[in-house]
């Protein structure tokens, strides 16, 4: 029992300290926000799309960040497509610290984002933004901008995320993917991965989240299936050491904006 309370503790420490087993690389590994703009209608949809393009990104560009991602849910039956999903990169926790402050003093972001920021109570630009915060895989510790080049409404963003039931299973699934090798067989397959990280603040913890990039949802389709045929897939799923670490998985498909960094 007192071994067991021992490798529970050393366990939580490694989540809360965010180091696992990559003591070696944490210094190479890059951090992500994913704001998500809940929008309601078309005028919400134009009034962020135009902040975005002509305030947001310009400002973003002008402090250092880039390959910056904005994309929209793919259309389909029974989907709702009441959501925009900016992807920033940083290379510190220093750079997204300070982003808010840059922005607030940005005389060029302030005045072509004027009508988002000084929208009235009863006209918002959105419904509501919600951030998710992270940090890449040991794995991979740097984003890779997608390299797919078919027209941008033909592409598929497959952006996931898995919750875990604790938080010793979440990092079990993360090893899954680092030293078990589920980030090489994706790899392997043609999955173009964009990032995947470990989410260190948000509202569906303990989770994870990737992406991954497809010329169209028949070339998705064909990695996935590919994927899920491999011996190296049948060898993770059937190992023990890797059962019950996934309780819930949310998947949005995606595609670029015409003013998205890829």
């Amino acid at each position: 029992m007192t071994n067991k309370i021992v490798l529970l503790g050393i366990t939580l420490l490694l989540f809360f300290t965010g180091i696992g087993n990559t003591f070696a690389q944490d210094y190479k590994r890059e951090f992500y926000e994913l704001k998500t703009y809940t929008i309601k209608n078309e005028a919400q949809e134009k009034a962020v799309d135009a902040y975005l393009k002509n305030a947001y990104l310009p400002a973003l560009k002008r402090m250092g960040l880039e390959n910056i991602g904005v994309f929209k849910v793919r259309p389909g039956k029974f989907v709702i497509a009441d959501k925009i999903f900016v992807l920033i990169p940083f290379n510190s926790l220093d750079q997204f610290e300070k982003m808010e402050a840059s922005l607030a003093v940005d005389k060029s972001h302030l005045s072509a984002g004027s009508d988002y920021i000084t929208a009235k109570h009863d006209t918002p630009p959105y419904q509501r933004i919600s951030s998710t915060l992270m940090r890449a895989f040991s794995e991979m510790p740097k984003m890779e901008p997608s390299s797919v080049s078919s027209p941008r409404t033909d592409r598929v963003y497959e952006l996931r995320s898995y919750e875990s039931a604790t938080e010793a299973l979440y990092i079990n699934k993360v090893s899954m993917f680092n030293e078990g090798g589920e980030v090489e067989l994706f790899d392997s397959v043609g999955a173009n991965a964009v990032f995947y990280a470990e989410v260190i603040s948000g509202d569906r913890m303990p989770n994870l989240m990737y992406m991954t990039t497809y010329e169209n949802m028949e070339k998705r389709d064909a990695v996935w299936k590919a994927f899920f045929g491999s011996e190296k897939w049948q060898e993770l799923v059937n190992d023990q050491q890797y059962k019950n670490n996934v309780s819930k998985a949310d998947i949005w498909l995606l595609y670029p904006t015409e003013y998205s960094d890829y």
